[in-house]
């Protein structure tokens, strides 16, 4: 079985010691003193822009492996920036920040944003962003959009962890005005399924994509992923907590090992705690839950 390569992402201290160069753009002063310390290590150099033309001379002059990129006075804005920024430099990644805004992140999507968080900033998500955004290489067409309007949003995902990472952080901003908890259970319950259609349904297989949909009603966020694998049977899955018999709770972590898997197996008991439906198909290959909006 193909192996996902979890070290890359999970393990820490293993990231190359050559420089990395930011570029922080916010209009805001105290805003750019918050990102640079936040974001400050010995391996990278943080430089700060005001303003699309400050920003946009410094990427003439030199290149740079990220931009975050926030709101700003008279007009300055980081979609924008974006724009004008990939004229210069084509592969430039670029994480925005801004209000919590569904229809601004629809359109950071489309425009091939790494990511996006509203203010204030939760540092140690952005931490692992950035870290993950100077880590990856090949990544441009790692999320596709299917459906982009903030009620129905379908997303066709290659089947890297990475894109894992990034697509969870998309969902989360989209529904940034719900209460805290239910869309930190959102997002979990998301992420948990998606990797697990990325690991077990496309075997980690990059030439192949994942499915998700993310559909807002008044009263119910309903979430559905498809994967292109063979599906699954609940009666043949040594490898999940799920399975467990009672007199060996921790027997999946067993099988884990032996078969060489990241430790885990929870995901699906996981989200039937994080959610209140929780449907699959018959094949095993779709899932679909459901949030009740409280």
């Amino acid at each position: 079985m193909l192996k996902c390569p979890f070290e890359l992402y999970y393990s820490k201290g293993t990231h190359s010691v050559s420089s990395h160069s930011l570029l922080v753009v916010d209009a805001d002063p105290s805003v750019q003193d918050l990102v640079a310390s936040l974001l400050r290590r010995a391996d990278r150099q943080i430089e700060r822009a005001e303003d699309s033309r400050e920003a946009l001379e410094r990427l003439r002059a030199a290149p740079c492996d990220l931009v975050l990129a926030g709101q700003g006075r008279n007009g300055f804005d980081g979609l924008r920036l974006l724009r004008q920024a990939r004229a210069i430099r084509p592969e430039l990644k670029v994480i925005l920040t801004g209000e919590p805004d569904p229809e601004r992140v629809v359109r950071a999507i489309r425009a091939q944003a790494f990511s996006y968080f509203h203010k204030p900033l939760q540092e140690g998500l952005l931490s692992d962003m950035v870290q993950q955004a100077l880590d990856t290489s090949a990544w441009r067409d790692d999320i596709r959009v299917i459906s982009a309007v903030p009620e129905w949003i379908t997303l066709d995902i290659r089947s890297k962890m990475e894109a894992a990472e990034r697509t969870t952080q998309f969902l989360r901003e989209v529904q940034a005005e719900l209460k805290p908890r239910t869309r930190e259970d959102v997002a979990v319950a998301f992420r948990e399924l998606l990797l697990n259609a990325i690991e077990h349904g496309a075997k980690c297989d990059p030439r192949k994509r994942v499915r998700v949909s993310l559909v807002r009603l008044p009263r119910e966020l309903i979430m559905h992923v498809h994967d292109p694998g063979k599906g699954f049977s609940f009666d043949l899955l040594p490898h999940a907590a799920i399975s467990n018999p009672e007199d060996s709770p921790i027997r999946h972590a067993e099988v884990r090992l032996e078969s060489g898997q990241r430790p885990g197996g929870f995901g699906i008991l996981l989200t039937r705690n994080l959610v209140d439906e929780l449907v699959y198909n018959e094949r095993g290959n779709a899932v679909l839950f459901v949030k009740y909006l409280k």
